[in-house]
């Protein structure tokens, strides 16, 4: 079958390089998603195993309209009951770029209507809708005047890990983060150092790809599992072997943070896990962090723009960013993700690489810096 993985922008060649690793066929990166083929198993495996994919959708067809009543034409023309059956729920995702149709809820509304009137007129009885737990939730694509219209297998988003605390809300995504440490080609043999590591989320997603352990592992429940066609014999047998796949390195992983409540965030998560004996958390502001770990890699979503209220605390905050790495942290690599290229130029250390990522809807980069040398010596002007 034919299939869409989505993801952030950025991500895509490494969510490629996921996809392969689980057997995907016919891979091909587009923006902000990564189209494949694949079985059951493949599809399945998708949802378990992928770190740096949103969710993962069956593309099911796709027709062009000009106004509502062909939109409406179109969905009819599909045979709904192979998917659901009029006592099935059913919840519909609007994605919409089009100058035809200006309200993406309005473009849901009418392939609602479309769906559940067909149902109506076959058997007298109308499916009901569910936008927070339906059986069947559908997604359509709308640009310009072409729809694709598909299933989405993962139901919840895939960045719902199971280990964020409940009613918390972190600046970090976790497929943002998890692919934050793909990125920076992390070896899980050198320590991992994040100085601003608030509730923990890269730290987190770091434990989960040095262990194996597969991103979904903890999840109870998946779209597909409510469709027809959910082989739960296999289902059962893919986490099996993911499970088995898990290994227990011995990590130096820390994490440290001013905010003693993100750090009790932090500890709560990875005890939720089991991976408290991973991450060595400890409370202190970055100025002050000492390691006796000679060489490693620091990860880090430093306070930025709109999480420092004046220009002169950000370019302060960056001063004392670059001064305290080339103090305390020669021999490592530092990966820091901003939005604000102002305040990174206060550094003081020159870019070795960088990767256009999204936070969100705000456009950051994620800056490599080696920190090859210490801080210059001050030069003697004579007058």
């Amino acid at each position: 079958m034919k299939l869409i993985a989505k993801t952030f922008h950025g991500l895509e060649e490494v969510l490629a390089n996921e996809l392969n690793e689980i057997g995907a066929l016919n891979i091909k990166k587009v923006n902000r998603a990564v189209e494949f083929e694949g079985d059951l198993e493949v599809m399945y495996k998708a949802n378990l195993h992928l770190r740096t994919a949103i969710r993962i959708l069956q593309p099911l067809f796709e027709f062009k309209a000009k106004n509502d009543q062909e939109l409406y034409d179109e969905v009819q023309k599909f045979d709904w009951s192979t998917l659901m059956t009029n006592k099935q729920t059913l919840a519909i995702d609007p994605v919409v770029f089009s100058e035809i149709f200006t309200h993406s809820q309005f473009v849901a509304l009418k392939m609602k209507d479309a769906i559940v009137d067909q149902f109506r007129d076959k058997t007298g009885i109308r499916p009901s809708v569910d936008v927070e737990n339906p059986d069947i939730r559908l997604v359509i694509h709308m640009a310009k005047d072409k729809a694709t219209v598909s299933l989405d297998s993962s139901g919840d988003s895939l960045h719902k890990r199971g280990y964020r605390v409940q009613g918390h809300k972190a600046p970090l995504n976790e497929v943002l983060a998890a692919g934050m440490v793909l990125l920076s080609g992390w070896n899980p043999k050198i320590p991992l150092v994040d100085p601003m590591c608030g509730s923990g989320t890269i730290l987190m997603e770091a434990v989960m790809i040095a262990k194996k352990f597969a991103p979904g592992l903890n999840r109870k429940n998946f779209g597909f599992m409510t469709w027809n066609s959910f082989n739960k014999e296999l289902w059962n047998k893919i986490v099996e072997e993911a499970k088995e796949k898990v290994e227990h390195p011995r990590l130096h992983i820390y994490g440290s943070d001013i905010n003693m409540g993100a750090l009790d965030i932090a500890r709560e998560s990875a005890l939720s896990f089991r991976f408290n004996r991973d991450i060595n958390f400890k409370v202190s502001a970055f100025e002050k962090l000492e390691l006796e770990r000679p060489k490693g890699m620091i990860i880090t979503n430093p306070p930025y723009g709109e999480r420092l209220m004046k220009d002169k605390d950000i370019k302060d905050f960056y001063r004392m960013i670059g001064n305290q790495l080339q103090d305390e942290f020669l021999g490592y690599d530092a990966w820091l993700l901003s939005s604000d290229t102002k305040a990174l130029n206060n550094l003081g250390i020159e870019v070795s690489d960088k990767v256009k990522l999204f936070n969100g809807a705000l456009e950051c980069g994620f800056y490599q810096y080696k920190i090859n040398y210490g801080k210059l010596p001050k030069i003697i002007k004579f007058r």
